[in-house]
């Protein structure tokens, strides 16, 4: 070989393998592995550099066997290049030491202790009996003694069955999030799923105090994903300040919204198609009969939740089962409490109508067949059991219709939203196939007539002509998010409900205004993320703010103190929200004008 195709020869290589080694290296990142498949990474793409550097002039059999041995060992490092199955911690630091006792209504329980031994924590506590076989699609049922007396908990439970996300897909998500690509090889683990799945978390601080305010909250996830042990809203910041946090486990999807006339009958409730609502109302139960052991006030309850846990908690604000099991609400980001509830909610005719089409998917002709079928081919059904149910037991009216009658629970309401809601589902839906000014009409088709479309596009008219596909977006966020929030606020108010609303407008280097990005900061967690560059001090300020005034309201149903900019009553007529973010003050609601374009349109 002479000197020239040498040259070449070494430059094709190096391109190769730059380009190999940077494609493992990046799908071993994203793919979320252990840091020991990095580390074995590492060493192939070393091995092999050297072997191909002392095997330059070898034959060309000696250097394809190499290049096979490279390549099956990248194949094998890339199949095994995912995260483990394991519980999930809840405290941030290693062998952590034992809480007091408490004594429950079903035995002794001793949880785990923070770092700095002030808040003690009760992981894992179960509030109903395992929702397995025969138990499958039925009411909670109490739970029994525990098994000596005595629960040690140490660790979350597995999360509610669930599709499985997908790695690869999560971390391009995060990706786009971020706006760029920020490489983490520390070990990751993924939580285990399980029906048998009806716990509930427990912070509190660790002193002799009695009669501490309360709060349960319910995770999000559209009624089909999510976990009661995400970092955003990790109880620990909430329990510093003085307040018992709760998180909640329930029944998902398939599991906890599937309905049927057999299953309706052999309720002794005549009920289906709630499991998961029941659940929750069944852990506010368990709340209300056990918290005086860990110093609660149980006369001092507030039900929180975020995006379809907060959807979950209008309901719950609109149940007869839940009254007098709670006091006050906190919701962010959804609400049933609206005329027409644009998702979560359907009749017991749509319900049913779906339930039958699962039997068909699943080829069975009864109930008592499908309880037979494995979860983890239940899951996979194509049906997404996303909605609550009008069931005539847990939901006896529609949740509207139940504030239009003075019958709803809460009696303080701080509820709200962010700017930019509707984008992490509307992106997705037009990715190849956005929104603009010709397609603008036919997009809004798909939900209101043309007389409301007409209204809306005059008074969008110059957002449209100068950015379409952002205008689109605002008027579903306020369809899907704003306007369901100030129509509860409204019936609320009508009612003697003291109301506090906000808009959350905090830009940062992740969810910023999307969805699901106040969590981090209204329970306190973001000085506590494992991604610190996402974040900084103007963020951990007004995360501090938050906590602050989200705390001040589970205690006495004012989110306010001194120090703190006042957050007014809402009113329906100044209609001014607190807006966090950059700004922390009371601001003009801007919706108001296509608010008034909805109710036209629902004819409230």
């Amino acid at each position: 070989m002479n000197k020239t195709a040498r040259i070449v020869m070494m430059i094709l290589f190096s391109i190769a393998y730059v380009l190999i080694a940077g494609v493992m290296i990046f799908y071993v990142d994203i793919s979320n592995g252990p840091f020991v498949v990095f580390i074995s990474l590492i060493v192939l793409l070393a091995v092999f550099l050297i072997g191909r550097i002392l095997f330059f002039n070898a034959k060309k059999i000696k250097i394809a066997i190499l290049w096979c041995l490279f390549l099956i060992g990248g194949g094998l490092i890339v199949i095994i290049s995912h995260p483990c199955v394991a519980f999930k911690n809840p405290v941030y630091y290693m062998n952590p030491r034992f809480s007091p006792i408490v004594m429950t209504n079903k035995g002794a329980l001793r949880g785990i202790l923070n770092e700095d031994s002030s808040v003690s924590i009760y992981p894992g506590i179960p509030y109903a009996k395992a929702p397995v076989g025969e138990l499958r699609w039925k009411e909670p049922q109490d739970i029994e003694k525990y098994q000596d007396g005595f629960l040690e908990l140490r660790e979350f439970k597995s999360k509610s069955y669930q599709p499985r996300d997908n790695e690869i897909v999560s971390s391009l998500v995060d990706i786009y999030a971020q706006g760029r690509w920020v490489p983490d090889y520390r070990t990751k683990t993924i939580e285990p799923i399980s029906e048998d799945s009806l716990y509930l978390n427990l912070w509190r601080p660790n002193n002799n105090e009695k009669n501490l305010p309360v709060i349960v909250y319910i995770h999000g996830g559209s009624l089909t994903t999510g976990s009661a042990a995400f970092e955003d809203y990790n109880g620990e910041e909430m329990a510093k300040k003085g307040v018992i946090m709760i998180t909640v486990a329930y029944r998902l999807g398939v599991f906890g919204y599937f309905a049927n006339e057999d299953l309706m009958n052999e309720s002794p409730n005549h009920t289906t198609g709630n499991y998961g609502l029941l659940d929750q109302i069944k852990a506010l139960e368990w709340v209300h009969n056990n918290i005086g052991a860990f110093g609660g006030d149980k006369d001092n309850i507030t039900i929180a939740g975020e995006s379809a846990g907060s959807s979950s908690v209008s309901a719950i604000c609109a149940s007869p089962l839940a009254k007098g099991l709670f006091k006050r609400a906190i919701a962010e980001s959804s609400s049933l409490v609206v005329k027409k509830a644009p998702h979560t909610y359907r009749t017991m005719t749509e319900a049913l109508n779906t339930g039958k089409e699962i039997l068909k998917e699943f080829n069975v002709s009864s109930v008592a067949e499908l309880r037979n079928i494995a979860p983890e081919r239940l899951v996979t059904t194509k049906f997404s059991n996303s909605a609550m149910t009008l069931d005539g037991y847990a939901l006896t009216k529609d949740p509207y219709q139940v504030y239009l009658d003075h019958e709803n629970n809460e009696v303080e309401l701080l509820n709200g939203y962010n700017v930019k809601e509707s984008d992490a589902f509307v992106i997705p839906k037009y990715l190849f196939n956005p929104t603009n000014k010709n397609n603008f009409r036919e997009r809004l088709h798909e939900i209101f007539d043309d007389q409301t479309i007409d209204e809306i596009m005059k008074l969008y008219e110059s957002e449209i002509e100068k950015d379409a596909p952002t205008a689109f977006n605002e008027i579903i966020s306020v369809w899907w998010f704003m306007y369901p929030h100030h129509s509860w606020s409204r019936v609320a108010k009508n009612n003697g409900v003291k109301v506090y609303r906000y808009q959350f407008t905090k830009t940062n280097g992740y969810y910023s205004t999307y969805h699901s990005g106040e969590m981090i900061y209204a329970y306190g967690n973001v000085k506590n993320s494992r991604y610190p560059y996402r974040y900084n001090d103007t963020d951990i300020k007004l995360s501090n703010n938050m906590l602050d005034y989200w705390s001040n309201f589970v205690k006495t149903g004012n989110p306010n103190r001194e120090g703190l900019t006042e957050w007014t009553e809402w009113n329906n007529t100044d209609n001014k929200v607190m807006e966090f973010g950059d700004n922390v003050g009371m601001i003009d609601d801007k919706y108001l004008k296509l608010y008034d374009i909805f109710d036209n349109f629902l004819k409230v």
